[in-house]
């Protein structure tokens, strides 16, 4: 499952902007990340390996690929990885039950229902009767908030409403382009997959937080560090936050930079490339910490009452020092 070799750089070294780096080191202590197939991880540790960032930020990246998220997670646990990506809502399930787990905010993109590009579904109210796919399983954050949108706008039960089809990702979309599905609710990087091709989205979870109260795009997927990672590992730990935030810079301000992510991205044409690049640069968190942590609170708040213990454990509000002090300026 787990198949262990360093990213290899394939770009020369270019310089940075003098705000983006750190003295150099020879060495440092290694920073060990798990990625998966075409994950958007992969595309920042390239451009971390590629500049030089993580020498220029006192470690050394090491990637490890990765089959799922399930492996991401069994890895990460069995303390086998420094770091994966992860959601908010498991990072703080672990750290209310001891683990000492850190969470870095790593993009504010979410997921979407989408529908085809001539669907007749306007608003949720018209998924009645319809053929609805989750990704995720029953307790996807994404369909515990469409859920929760669906009975506060329309008094309306998705559950029973719809015709439901759980299942992966890669599959739902398929089932969607043949018509199999009327609508799917997909993680983001399917969406702009499809949007692509020109179908739209119908609302996403972005719009429904802000319905709940969130003031501004929340981070709900981040980097997972364990206590004991960060206990002993601080400066490297440091390092890794701030060589991510330089990496989405480069990719933010350096089109060229996208050659060497590209291949990484199975994207068959360019306007596949366009929609991955635009919604990922989109989901590049900025707000201060604190302001995002008032949001998350908030959101975390919303998804324990309509979840319940099934979703977020037994503790209802956010675990305090969740989140990495100076993962981010501002």
């Amino acid at each position: 499952m787990l198949s262990r070799r360093a990213l290899l750089a394939t770009a020369a070294l270019w310089s940075l902007p003098a705000i983006l780096t750190r003295p150099a080191r020879a060495a440092g202590e290694t920073i060990r990340i798990g990625v998966l197939p075409f994950g958007t991880a992969s595309w920042e540790a390239a451009i971390i390996k590629a500049r030089g960032l993580d020498a220029a930020n006192g470690f050394t990246l090491e990637t490890v690929k990765l089959a799922g998220n399930d492996a991401a997670r069994i890895a990460f646990q069995g303390r086998q990885l420094d770091t994966i990506v992860g959601d908010l809502i498991w990072a703080a399930r672990l750290r209310n039950e001891g683990r000492g787990v850190k969470f870095v905010p790593y993009s504010t993109t979410e997921g979407a229902l989408m529908v085809p590009p001539d669907s007749p579904i306007k608003e949720i109210g018209d998924l009645v009767g319809k053929r609805l796919g989750v990704a995720g399983g029953a307790l996807d954050k994404n369909w515990v908030l469409l859920r929760a949108q669906a009975r506060e706008t329309g008094n309306l039960d998705l559950e029973t409403a719809s015709q439901l089809a759980y299942g992966a990702p890669p599959l739902l979309m398929q089932k969607l382009e043949s018509r199999e599905l009327d609508a799917a609710l997909l993680y983001w990087t399917y969406c702009a997959r499809l949007e692509a091709k020109g179908y739209r989205r119908l609302i996403s979870a972005d719009d429904i937080m802000r319905a709940f109260g969130a003031k501004g795009s929340v981070a709900l997927i981040g980097y997972l560090f364990e206590g004991e990672t960060v206990r002993t590992k601080p400066a490297a730990v440091e390092g890794f936050a701030r060589a991510s935030a330089a990496a989405k810079e480069v990719l933010a301000n350096e089109p060229e930079a996208w050659a060497l992510v590209r291949p990484l991205m199975a994207a068959e044409d360019d306007a596949t490339f366009e929609a991955l690049k635009r919604n990922f640069l989109a989901g590049t968190p900025r707000r201060p910490l604190a302001t995002e942590r008032s949001d998350a609170e908030t959101i975390y708040a919303t998804l324990a009452r309509l979840g319940g213990e099934r979703l977020v454990g037994e503790a209802k509000v956010l675990p305090p020092d969740l989140y990495l002090d100076g993962a981010r300026n501002g």
